[in-house]
């Protein structure tokens, strides 16, 4: 970064380090989103106000998932109390897309959501999801036939107090009904005004081109990180060739890039943690290069290490709006310094040059993206 660009932006940085600790500036970028500019949040704080386009809808160029708050998937179920703040928290700090799931609890995450989000529902993107069968509150397979997604949305209607879902997702393919037959179900219902977008997660470029044809596609998530580089296989240039967006999860490796693990971390049986593949004690010391790596490059751009982590996903593509998930808001500040740390285009190749010589363990194999998950 060269001096001039760093003393243009140092009182700025210097503002959102001591009040955040979050990174500092770096101005070059090779992906413009949208629109950028700046923004007053909570006390005075500026902050970069970065938009981005998921096919028409135009969202914050970073959102909040949505997922941890309530169901108990990767940390005990937070109360209500605490987490409500979390994402009015995050509002302020101009966070516009919110993610959640009918199968996250089950229907708590978005029972949550609701609530939180009521009062500035007009100011808000939410996207949810369905594919699933429930028996006795516990999810029993997969269920994409026609009046069960009908019957699904008018739950997270409800649960959600709004009158449409902005970005509706079909959560996993069902393999008993053709995608076509989905997307079909979902533009009538984008028809009726219950649905705005539609989505797919979980899914091969085969699928999004069938889905494509039937009903526009605004958007495609699934796990995406400089580990878990899996999409780079077809699905993202796919997205980008259709004007689809692109939503990862997992942007920061579920807390590794983060810095929140090291090859010394173990976890009990009953954890989520513990049936990741890349996740195991072999795993995780492998991988522990790439963190080294990684914190390198935050020292570097005067950013934490989590704020590479996103700021690199962010920079592959202007279509891409990852969802880091938190159940702190002081980590939800964090995660919008990354809005901040940009790579020219040949800093991008040096950091890829260096992290490709670092093997993997635990991750998928490419020919993985080909098949619907």
């Amino acid at each position: 970064m060269k001096n001039e660009n760093h003393k243009g932006y140092g009182r700025r940085a210097f503002a959102l380090k001591s009040i955040l600790g979050l990174g500092g500036m770096a101005v070059a970028s090779t992906a413009k989103a949208a629109s950028t500019d700046l923004e007053q949040v909570g006390n005075g704080l500026t902050l970069p106000n970065e938009k981005r386009k998921l096919g028409d809808l135009e969202v914050s160029a970073i959102g909040l998932g949505c997922m941890s708050m309530k169901s108990g998937s990767y940390n005990p179920p937070r109360d209500k109390k605490e987490m409500i703040p979390v994402i009015r928290g995050a509002v302020d700090l101009g966070v516009t897309f919110f993610d959640t799931a009918e199968v996250y609890g089950p229907f708590t995450d978005e029972e949550l959501v609701g609530e939180a989000l009521e009062p500035v529902r007009n100011d808000v993107v939410i996207a949810s999801k369905f594919g699933f069968d429930f028996t006795n509150g516990d999810r029993a397979g997969r269920n994409s036939k026609p009046e069960h997604i009908k019957k699904a949305v008018e739950g997270m209607l409800k649960r959600l107090r709004t009158d449409r879902i902005d970005l509706l997702y079909l959560h996993r393919v069902d393999p008993k009904v053709p995608v076509e037959e989905v997307a079909g179900v979902v533009k009538e219902l984008i028809k009726e005004g219950k649905a705005l977008h539609f989505g797919l997660s979980e899914v091969s470029p085969t699928t999004i081109r069938k889905a494509h044809a039937e009903q526009k596609v605004a958007a495609v998530q699934s796990e995406y990180s400089l580990i878990e580089r899996v999409l780079e296989n077809q699905v993202i240039d796919t997205c980008g060739e259709l004007g689809i967006g692109f939503v990862p999860w997992g942007a920061v490796n579920r807390g590794f890039l983060a810095d929140k693990f090291n090859e010394y971390s173990r976890f009990s049986e009953d954890s989520r943690f513990s049936s990741v593949p890349y996740f195991t004690p072999e795993a995780i010391k492998a991988h522990m290069p790439l963190l080294s790596l990684v914190r390198e490059w935050a020292v570097r751009k005067d950013a934490t290490p989590s704020q590479i982590a996103l700021a690199w996903v962010m920079a592959q593509k202007p279509y891409i709006v990852p969802i880091p998930g938190t159940t702190k808001l002081h980590h939800m500040k964090e995660n919008m310094g990354a809005l901040s740390v940009k790579f020219t285009s040949e800093e991008l190749k040096e950091f890829r040059t260096a992290f490709e010589k670092i093997p993997l363990v635990g991750v998928r194999e490419p020919e993985t993206a080909l098949t619907d998950r």
